[in-house]
C-alpha cells in the first residue's frame, strides 16, 4: 500500500487492527504480534466466519518456492495470535480450528476504511502547534488514561479490595442479632425487610468476591471482560453496602460511620480501574 492509499481497521471485542499501521491494540493499547502472525491475522479477518485453508495460507504468505516447515510456522503463528488475543483452541472466542483443513474467524468483525495521513514537507522555523487532548466522552476512566503500574502490584491491591469487601459481608452476617437492633432504632423500613435484602444480597455477593479473588490469585487473563460484565450490577450493590458501617454505630462513632461509608462508595471505581489496568499486557 502506498502512503496515500486507504487502509483498513478491523474491530472485534476489545480488539482494533490497523492494516496500514501493522499493529493489533486491545482497549487502544498496542499488543506485540509478530509480522508473520499479523498477516495470518489479517487473512482471517478479510472473511470473517468463512473457511480458510491452510493452503490458501500457504499460497499467500509463504508461496510454492519458499522451502520453510509449512505446518509449523503455521500452527505457530496461529498461537501466537491466540496468545495475544487471549484465545484457546479448546473453547475459542475468535478462532476456530477446522481439522485438517484451516482455520476460521467465528467473532463478529466490523471493518472500516480510512485514509493514510498526508506527509507534508515541515516548514522551517515554524514551532509546531500544541493541541490539547480531546476531553474525555465519559466521567469513568478508561485504559488509556490510567497508569501503567507493575501488574503484581495492581494484582495485590484487588486481592486486598476483594477481601475488604468479603470482610464486611461475613462481619454482617456474624452480628445479625445487633444488625437487627440497628434497624429497630433506624426506623427506615420493618426490620425484617432489611434483615432479608442483607442476607440477600450477601449470599449473591459472596461467591462475587471468591470468584475474583481466584481469578486475581491465578491471573485469570479474561478477568477484565467478565468485569465488564458484572460492572453495572455490581456498582449498585456496592453502593448500598457502602452504607454497611452505619451498622457499627454500636462500635463507632457516627462522624467515624460517615467517613467510612464515603471511602466504600469511592471503592467500587477503584476497583473498575485496577481491573482495567490489570488488563494491560505484561
Amino acid at each position: 500500500m502506498t502512503g496515500e492509499a486507504a487502509r483498513r481497521l478491523f474491530r472485534f471485542g476489545v480488539f482494533e487492527v490497523d492494516e496500514g499501521g501493522g499493529e493489533l491494540r486491545k482497549h487502544g493499547l498496542r499488543v506485540k504480534l509478530p509480522a508473520q502472525p499479523f498477516q495470518v491475522l489479517l487473512m482471517l479477518l478479510e472473511r470473517p466466519a468463512e473457511l480458510v485453508t491452510r493452503d490458501e495460507m500457504r499460497q499467500r504468505l509463504w508461496g510454492d518456492d519458499t522451502f520453510v516447515d509449512f505446518d509449523h510456522a503455521l500452527n505457530s503463528a496461529v498461537n501466537k495470535i491466540r496468545e495475544a488475543l487471549a484465545d484457546s483452541a479448546a473453547t475459542p472466542r475468535y478462532i476456530e480450528t477446522v481439522s485438517g483443513k484451516g482455520y476460521r474467524f467465528i467473532a463478529p468483525v466490523a471493518q472500516t476504511e480510512k485514509p493514510a495521513e498526508r506527509k507534508t514537507a515541515p516548514v522551517a522555523d515554524e514551532t509546531p502547534a500544541i493541541i490539547p487532548e480531546a476531553p474525555s466522552k465519559t466521567v469513568l476512566s478508561t485504559a488509556a488514561e490510567l497508569p501503567a503500574p507493575p501488574r503484581k502490584l495492581v494484582r495485590i491491591l484487588l486481592l486486598l479490595v476483594e477481601v475488604l469487601y468479603l470482610g464486611f459481608y461475613l462481619t454482617a452476617l456474624a452480628n445479625l442479632r445487633e444488625v437487627d437492633d440497628v434497624f429497630v432504632e433506624a426506623k427506615l423500613l420493618p426490620p425484617a425487610v432489611l434483615v432479608v435484602l442483607l442476607m440477600a444480597t450477601a449470599a449473591i455477593l459472596i461467591p462475587v468476591r471468591l470468584y475474583l479473588i481466584a481469578a486475581a490469585a491465578f491471573d485469570f487473563r479474561q478477568l477484565p471482560a467478565k468485569f465488564a460484565r458484572l460492572f453495572p450490577a455490581l456498582l449498585v450493590l456496592d453502593l448500598l453496602w457502602a452504607f454497611s458501617p452505619f451498622l457499627l454505630v454500636h462500635y463507632v462513632s457516627v462522624g467515624l460511620a460517615l467517613g467510612m461509608t464515603v471511602i466504600l462508595v469511592y471503592l467500587p471505581f477503584s476497583q473498575r480501574s485496577l481491573v482495567l489496568m490489570y488488563g494491560r499486557e505484561k
